[in-house]
């Protein structure tokens, strides 16, 4: 097991002179705290005797009828009896990886890809092979060249991992042209699809991106995974997999060892306001919420951006894909900027191969607009410092070469 990038920030970003852009930690402040109050007071009065005990491993049956809704929105038709309940999607990463993967399995995954998601596999003492992504997702062509190399070499991968849609760390989605064939080419190598799609729903203009899982065939072909962490509230920690049977059966056993049931109290909870309070008004208004800070920082980085400071302009989700001035490196520029009272996360984190050095994760959705902007300005000053350096006293003495994606 290694630790995460990520979390190692959050102990200096969480000063309060420093201007975190390093975590994606969802704003619960759009949420209307007194009806949440009201609809969990009210559950442990009619319901407390159940949503109080142990409960069942797959989930609460009337939550997984809820969930199937939810999908619905992103083009899936599914059945409640093939959705698992899980503490968060992380858990559900978690039992696919555990059910899937031996010592020395190879896993493919999108190049760069969710850091947490590289810690499992790793944690199972699986491989990855990373495939290129470009500003539509990642390129088919790349991902079966991929497949062919490690079939010839014997190691047929498991899985191949996507973020399809407000990609993390990239915020880049997978365009419609794409996704047939992205399936199309793990079909025909037998490949399963596991798409992790906590983002699905907020997307700032237009309806939500239709999910891979909805034009699977016959839905044998993707496990899908969702979270109400993005749309309702991280700390509730409920999350799903859906799943052929198969596969579900094993997830079911798989959850039952490693926490013998979820917790039907948060269960209940996310149900309960699903099905009596306004949900898609609220996801709207979260939305409308990380659209402003969306552009907060897209028109601070056109204003504080030193020249040759590149970066992608998502669509939804958290996070802003920021390429550095060549001979920069994001990872050893990182305690300079911490001096300048910003964080943000090195690209180094979402590559298991080492590369990534001329990269950065920047986060919007926590910080209010005009902390954004203050951040990235700081940011900014602190890459033109490093490029004065370089072009002083060249890279080396500088932060260093990058080593590419």
């Amino acid at each position: 097991m290694i630790a995460s990038e990520v979390r190692a920030l959050f102990a200096v970003a969480a000063r309060p002179e420093v201007v975190s852009l390093a975590g994606g930690m969802p704003n619960v402040s759009a949420l209307p705290l007194e009806t949440v109050s009201a609809v969990t007071a009210d559950l442990v009065l009619r319901e407390g005797a159940v949503a109080l005990q142990y409960g069942s491993a797959q989930g609460v049956a009337s939550l997984r009828e809820s969930i199937c809704d939810v999908m619905a929105l992103e083009g899936i038709a599914a059945r409640p009896d093939d959705v698992v309940v899980t503490s968060g999607s992380q858990q559900a990463l978690d039992l696919v990886a555990r059910i899937f993967l031996d010592p020395g399995d190879t896993v493919v995954t999108e190049a760069p890809t969710y850091v947490t998601a590289i810690n499992t596999f790793a944690a199972y003492q699986a491989r990855i092979a990373h495939v290129p992504m470009d500003g539509e997702g990642v390129i088919p062509e790349a991902l079966s060249a991929v497949l062919a190399r490690l079939r010839a070499e014997g190691r047929a991968p498991k899985l191949f991992y996507t973020v399809p849609t407000f990609q993390n760390p990239a915020g880049v989605t997978l365009s419609a042209a794409r996704r047939p064939r992205v399936l199309d080419v793990c079909r025909r190598a037998g490949v399963l699809v596991l798409e992790d799609n906590p983002y699905g729903l907020l997307r700032y203009d237009g309806e939500p991106v239709r999910a891979l899982r909805a034009d699977a065939a016959r839905g044998h072909d993707v496990v899908y995974l969702g979270s109400f962490s993005k749309t309702f509230a991280p700390g509730l920690r409920v999350g799903w997999a859906l799943a052929p049977a198969a596969v579900r059966d094993k997830l079911v056993l798989a959850a039952e060892s490693a926490i013998l049931s979820q917790s039907p109290f948060t269960q209940l909870a996310v149900d309960r306001y699903l099905r009596t309070q306004p949900w898609q008004d609220q996801i709207k208004a979260f939305r409308e919420m990380y659209r402003e800070r969306r552009d907060a920082m897209l028109d601070a980085l056109a204003a504080y951006m030193p020249l040759g400071v590149t970066w992608t302009a998502p669509a939804g989700g958290f996070f802003v894909w920021a390429t550095l001035p060549e001979g920069l490196d994001a990872k050893a520029m990182l305690p300079r900027a911490v001096a300048a009272r910003v964080a943000y996360v090195p690209g180094t984190g979402f590559f298991a191969d080492g590369g990534g050095r001329a990269h950065m994760r920047l986060s919007f959705c926590y910080p209010p607009p005009e902390r954004i902007r203050e951040g990235v300005r700081r940011l900014g000053d602190v890459i033109a410092e490093e490029t004065r350096l370089r072009d002083v006293c060249g890279a080396a003495a500088g932060a260093g070469r990058s080593a590419g994606p």
